[in-house]
């Protein structure tokens, strides 16, 4: 199978109608620290995220047995990506504003019923664990360092099985 055919198949099973910008990765290569960086961020929102649904629906005995495991593993890869910034000597650096997020939150709904709420915001967390796994994918394939390929392939399967 061709890249392209790849990457359409990925984009077809996750759901996403774009790729990402093949020059996002050229851009990746030259910014590995803040790619590292938003990579943390992005798991600890990842963790917050799920332990913040946990306390809104309580009640809802099998959602939180589902996100509990979850919020380990999501906490357990911003310790891994923060490891990997201390061996490459780099500081953690400050929380960016996320964009991309940004925009998705926009579609949710605001205010209605309880249920539509959730459904919205179990369909963000979805898109973004979706666009996290096409990245990852991206840098497994990129990325020069050997090492770093493989860092990056580890995630992607993870996030494939948040996803799905």
């Amino acid at each position: 199978m061709e890249r392209n055919e790849t990457e359409t198949a990925l984009g077809s099973i996750l759901g996403l109608h774009l790729p990402t910008d093949p020059l996002w990765a050229q851009m990746a290569k030259g910014a590995l620290h803040h790619i590292l960086t938003d990579h943390a961020y992005c798991e600890q929102k990842a963790a917050v995220s799920c332990i913040s649904m946990i306390q809104r629906y309580s009640d809802r005995e099998n959602l939180v047995l589902k996100l509990a495991p979850v919020v380990t593993e999501e906490w357990g890869h911003f310790r891994m990506v923060l490891a990997e910034l201390q061996k490459r000597g780099l500081p953690l650096g400050r929380q960016r504003k996320d964009e991309y997020v940004n925009a998705l939150t926009e579609f949710s709904t605001k205010g209605g019923k309880e249920e539509d709420r959730l459904l919205d915001q179990l369909l963000l967390m979805a898109l973004i664990e979706a666009r996290s796994c096409e990245r990852f994918k991206v840098l497994s394939e990129s990325l020069e360092e050997e090492y770093l390929r493989k860092f990056y392939r580890r995630f992607m399967e993870s996030e494939a099985g948040h996803y799905v």
